[in-house]
């Protein structure tokens, strides 16, 4: 592997069942509830465009073509959008297609992360680096999460992962890492726990679900889907075997993480993100207050 190639490519599983948010998530993905006037997934892939990102891999499932449709052109809309003169919205319509290009790979059956990133892995060259996000957050930082870690990807040419501190109490719903802090916001993971009990995790610090990867971690999922005849095979234990050959690096991110994954995150994201919208911050301000003091 080529220690400072540039990440240009970013998988995106999105194929889970989103069966939290039921029934709104009968007939659509989770990945377009929308957070205003956008969808949870385009901030996402926005993120990474951001980042440098020109390829995105999309690993989905059934009842995911609202995904593929958001991301393509749509000549009827966009026709109908300029013969009634709203330029404005044709214009932010066409971006969407143009962001980055998209691929879109069908996982055959709910096996779990490892086996949707597997399921990408024809697309990815020998010596390629490539990213990996998880569908269910947004991030507002200093700079996009695959930056940061990008960075240190670039210098060291390991393994990186996103890192976030979180609440003590918190701890069991997470990949939770043990780690030697290294300087710069970087630790030199050498253990990950999924999911501990709060009195047993190594310490606070979670995997944000955005890392850069390479084609020996590909190795070490193929094996792990090998070995294993039933249940799912995930990114978390890959990264644990691999730890035995190389180092997997993490990065303190730099900003916050809005967590779409369950109905309270999504209700305070889409609050948070009301409260910092140009068009209506001021009138949803005052419309909070009013809420408030009733």
């Amino acid at each position: 592997m080529h220690k400072n190639r540039a990440v240009t490519k970013v998988i995106i599983p999105v194929a889970g069942s989103g069966t939290r948010f039921l029934p709104a998530t009968k007939a659509q993905p989770k990945e377009m509830l929308p957070v205003i006037d956008k969808p949870v997934i385009q901030y996402l892939v926005e993120e990474a465009v951001e980042a440098g990102i020109t390829d995105i891999i999309f690993i989905t499932g059934r009842n995911k073509r609202a995904i593929e449709d958001h991301f393509d052109a749509s000549p009827e809309l966009e026709a109908q959008l300029e013969n009634n003169g709203k330029e404005e919205v044709l214009e932010r319509i066409r971006r969407v297609s143009e962001l980055a290009r998209f691929s879109y790979v069908r996982q055959r059956a709910p096996l779990g992360d490892g086996d949707a990133i597997l399921t990408a892995e024809h697309l990815v060259d020998d010596d390629e680096p490539v990213g990996v996000m998880f569908g269910d957050d947004i991030f507002v930082g200093s700079a996009p999460r695959l930056t940061q870690i990008g960075a240190v990807y670039a210098e060291r040419g390991e393994v990186v992962a996103a890192l976030e501190e979180v609440p003590r109490e918190e701890v069991s719903r997470y990949g939770v890492v043990d780690g030697e802090d290294i300087g710069g916001g970087v630790f030199d993971i050498k253990t990950i726990v999924e999911k501990p009990k709060v009195e047993e995790a190594p310490s606070n610090m979670i995997l944000m679900g955005t890392y850069i990867i390479n084609k020996d971690v590909f190795r070490e999922l193929r094996s792990l889907k090998e070995r294993t005849t039933e249940g799912e095979v995930r990114l978390a234990d890959a990264l644990k075997a691999y730890l035995a050959m190389r180092p997997v690096l993490g990065v303190r991110m730099d900003g916050k993480r809005y967590d779409c994954g369950d109905k309270l995150g999504y209700l305070k994201t889409t609050v948070d993100f009301a409260l910092m919208h140009p068009e209506f911050k001021d009138d949803f301000r005052a419309y909070i207050r009013e809420k408030v003091s009733e």
